[in-house]
């Protein structure tokens, strides 16, 4: 099942593209309150044909945005071969997932402009990613069991101040790297949320970012380091993955920071993902 917030309410798709919008408050609320089951049974105040409506972020207001990085082979080597460059060889690549929380504040939806900040617009960067949207709560979660506590599958871009993140790696006091991820509407999510039973397992689905059309990243997330189910267990030992939690897993070779291309005003972001959608997003200056 397609599932879609609208600035009307959460809608479900059906297959011609028409949207039927229930009478409740928000995609992420409903997972708080239940589930998505309740969508079937909500009383229907709408009907509109999905290129007319006004998309939000499938969860607007998540507890947790968990951040997982290093997940890609290819940007594992283009992280070593950074350090390396960096007078750092002897740096490895962690034996398990590395993740950071960033702010929830940071969410926006489709469409919506990424912004420039005043303190940091020089090195602002993309990262197209899978996300995991937590539908059950668990704590010490088993893998085997992962799969149960998904609600399904949505898009982000994982925007990063790099200059702010290489300060927080070079040991700056003052930075950090979930401040590099938590500035306001840096973390685009969208532009649905497809249910967990519409993938096979284990995932593979195919993810390219684009900007201005151009090609930047280009992957399969059956190249994952770690498994959506090993992400969820590992995860859950160290916080409570409660529904409305959304975890990304990880963004593969070709984000800016490399290549030293960084996003500018008037460009604009398109991260597709099969079987999900595309989430496009322009870039402005703050204002």
């Amino acid at each position: 099942m397609r599932l879609y917030n609208t600035d009307l309410g959460p809608a479900r798709e059906d297959e011609t593209g028409v949207l039927t919008v229930v009478d409740m408050s928000d995609l992420g609320d409903v997972l708080l309150v239940g589930g998505i089951g309740r969508l079937e049974s909500a009383p229907v105040v709408d009907k509109v044909a999905l290129a007319d409506a006004k998309l939000r972020a499938p969860v607007p207001r998540p507890g947790k945005v968990i951040i997982v990085g290093l997940n890609y082979p290819s940007h594992g080597e283009e992280a070593l071969a950074m350090f390396a460059a960096m007078g750092k060889p002897d740096i490895q690549l962690p034996t398990v997932p590395n993740f950071y929380i960033a702010a929830a504040s940071a969410v926006t939806g489709p469409g919506q402009p990424i912004r420039l900040p005043r303190a940091a617009p020089g090195q602002v960067d993309y990262e197209g990613e899978v996300v995991i949207v937590i539908g059950r709560d668990g704590a010490e979660i088993n893998a085997s069991d992962a799969w149960q506590h998904v609600a399904g599958l949505t898009i982000a871009n994982d925007v990063s101040a790099r200059d702010v993140q290489q300060r927080a790696m070079t040991g700056d006091p003052t930075a950090t790297i979930a401040t590099a991820k938590s500035f306001d509407t840096f973390k685009p999510l969208g532009p649905c949320l497809v249910t967990a039973d519409e993938f096979g397992k284990p995932l593979d689905l195919r993810i390219r970012t684009r900007v201005n059309n151009e090609l930047r990243q280009d992957d399969r997330t059956s190249s994952f380091i770690h498994e959506i189910p090993d992400l969820i267990a590992y995860l859950s030992r160290f916080h409570m993955l409660q529904a409305g939690d959304v975890i990304c897993t990880g963004t593969p070779a070709g984000a800016g920071l490399f290549s030293q291309r960084f996003l500018a005003p008037g460009d604009v972001v398109e991260v597709d993902v099969e079987e999900i959608g595309v989430l496009t997003n322009p870039v402005t200056a703050s204002s």
